[in-house]
């Protein structure tokens, strides 16, 4: 017996469907609700769609995003109407600010029952207005309007990279099912800009005449730039390449443990190692200190390069270059002059110097964050994908060295705890690789429901840092010990994460020591008959001493 087709019978969803079908929108993350029932039985009942069910619409949109961020195509989110719309907002912002292809579709109300004392109902229209790149809030009728505007808000998803919202209103019958569509949808083409960018001769002589270069790489795609232009940047005496660990470029003349090595400056250091012209590239940056240090010794010029926007994060931006950055550096570097200078050379040996020192320091000091995520970094297997929490954990890492197989991503668009894990389930379930997520307690405990969805792959694995509270706000200066400090800024606690493990069916082990977590590391990660947690328990005291003590040593 052949099944027969099922279309919703609103021809408004139907013309939503079939756009969405035609746009190559094929990864659909629904939350269960009643007003969306017509996109639901759209979506579900065409072959084309993978569709995903999870219940909370905030875990839900940090799990498309992450799917979004691995597939590099627009992934869509469904809900129904009133408050479920609001919890994808978190998502929405961190989709903006990383230039994340995100596309919101909510169910509606018709417009006539705002505002009247309607059930779960609220002005879901233009919500998201301050962080969103379009809005498409559509009238309850199939129209011509409604087809343009679902078609602009897809393509602007999908070549401006970021977050749209389309707005769907529907009135009852919901669950009204047809075998025909019945809907001829109107189609648009969007004109691209498409122009061969050209370095203009004055920057290519400035830069080839600046003894002091520094390049500052914040998150980027792996692979973004090939190895030979790294290697050109490299063999330049008068460039010196900063990168984060969320940049997923490495090169062996690459600094990648900024705070390591700029935190101890002298005042004669830093006035010495003030660029001439700095350029950025990526995304948002993690070092505080970094930005402490550019802000306060301007380069005299700051270029960024991006396609879509650039941010005057150090107060002296002079040039935004709206192209690839690949093709930017082949141009700016195929004239190179041979100026020779000591600007990298005396960088390397001071270099050389800190990772003495921080040999050292790490060898000998007691069980702790940073003792854990030393053994951690050692270990992790290569060529995996590494997904990280904010806070401490990001902050850490930037400390450590990672192998350069592994690729590591954040969610630094809005640097929040919330969505971390369920980010990296819909990242790890769109990528190939094997994932891991290095997270804090307390950005775990907050997206516990991450786990409460059937996708998350056997060999996902999460390392969870338990130090009992947000002990980066004891890392902070002028915190003091007391309860108005423990309760409301390290909100410290006493929880661990076997019982969730056991109800989510995760392999679960605890580790409070450094013998411990060796052995117990060896194993976990060679496990993959289902998902699994390795909580390390470290003490809530100790860590921002052992921190702030690391950075003395370095000097």
């Amino acid at each position: 017996m052949i099944e027969q087709n099922k279309y919703p019978k609103i021809p408004l969803a139907q013309s939503l469907i079939e756009i969405c079908k035609a746009k190559g929108l094929k990864h659909i993350v629904i939350s269960p609700g009643s007003r969306n029932a017509p996109l639901t039985i759209g979506f579900v009942n065409n072959s084309f769609f993978k569709c995903y069910s999870i219940v909370d619409e905030r875990c839900a949109a940090f799990f498309a995003l992450g799917m979004a961020q691995q597939l590099k195509e627009p992934v869509a989110v469904v809900c129904t109407s009133g408050s479920a719309v609001l919890n994808y907002y978190p998502a929405v912002a961190e989709a903006f600010y990383s230039q994340i292809p995100l596309v919101i579709i909510s169910a509606d109300r018709p417009q006539e029952k705002i505002d009247i004392g309607d059930g779960q109902t609220i002005r879901q229209e233009n919500v998201f207005a301050n962080h969103i790149l379009n809005s498409a809030n559509l009238t309850e009728l199939a129209s011509r309007d409604n087809d343009v505007a679902i078609q602009y808000a897809l393509h602007l998803a999908k070549n401006k990279k970021g977050p749209v919202h389309i707005n769907i209103p529907f009135e009852e019958p919901l669950y009204g099912i047809i075998s025909e569509v019945s809907v001829n949808p109107e189609w648009v083409d969007f004109d691209e800009e498409d122009e061969n960018f050209v370095l203009g001769q004055e920057y290519i002589q400035k830069w080839n005449t600046s003894e002091k270069k520094l390049i500052l790489i914040g998150e980027s795609k792996p692979n973004a730039i090939e190895q030979s232009v790294l290697e050109s940047l490299a063999n330049d005496s008068s460039v010196i390449v900063m990168t984060e660990k969320t940049s997923n470029l490495h090169h062996e003349r690459f600094i990648s443990n900024i705070d390591t090595i700029i935190t101890p400056f002298s005042e004669e250091e830093f006035e010495y190692f003030k660029p001439d012209i700095l350029l950025t590239f990526g995304g948002m940056v993690v070092s505080k200190r970094i930005k402490a240090f550019l802000r306060k010794y301007k380069p005299n010029e700051h270029w960024h390069v991006d396609e879509l926007r650039a941010y005057d994060t150090y107060g002296c931006l002079t040039k935004h270059f709206k192209t690839d950055i690949e093709g930017f550096l082949k141009q700016i570097t195929v004239k190179r002059n041979s100026l020779e200078g000591f600007y990298q050379a005396k960088m390397s040996q001071i270099v050389k110097d800190r990772m003495a020192k921080s040999e050292i320091y790490l060898k000998d000091i007691p069980f702790s964050d940073f003792k854990a995520f030393e053994i951690i970094t050692k270990k992790l297997p290569k060529d995996i994908q590494l997904q990280v929490s904010n806070s401490s954990a990001i902050r850490y890492l930037q400390l450590l060295n990672v192998d350069r197989s592994v690729t590591v991503y954040c969610n630094r668009g809005t640097s929040g705890i919330d969505g971390s894990t369920s980010t990296a389930i819909g990242a790890a379930l769109a990528s190939e690789k094997q994932t891991i997520l290095i997270t804090g307690d307390v950005s775990f405990f907050y997206d516990s429901n991450a786990l409460w969805n059937q996708y998350i792959p056997n060999n996902f694995k999460i390392i969870l840092i338990n130090n009992s509270g947000g002990g980066i706000f004891r890392i902070l200066p002028g915190h003091q010990e007391e309860n108005t400090f423990n309760t409301f800024f390290e909100t410290s606690h006493n929880l661990k994460a076997n019982h969730l493990a056991k109800m989510f069916n995760f392999n679960y082990e605890i580790a409070d020591n450094s013998i411990d977590l060796e052995i117990k590391l060896e194993t976990f990660l060679k496990l993959d008959n289902r998902p699994s947690l390795l909580e390390i328990s470290t003490p809530e005291k100790l860590n921002d001493k052992i921190l702030l003590e690391y950075f003395k040593k370095l000097k």
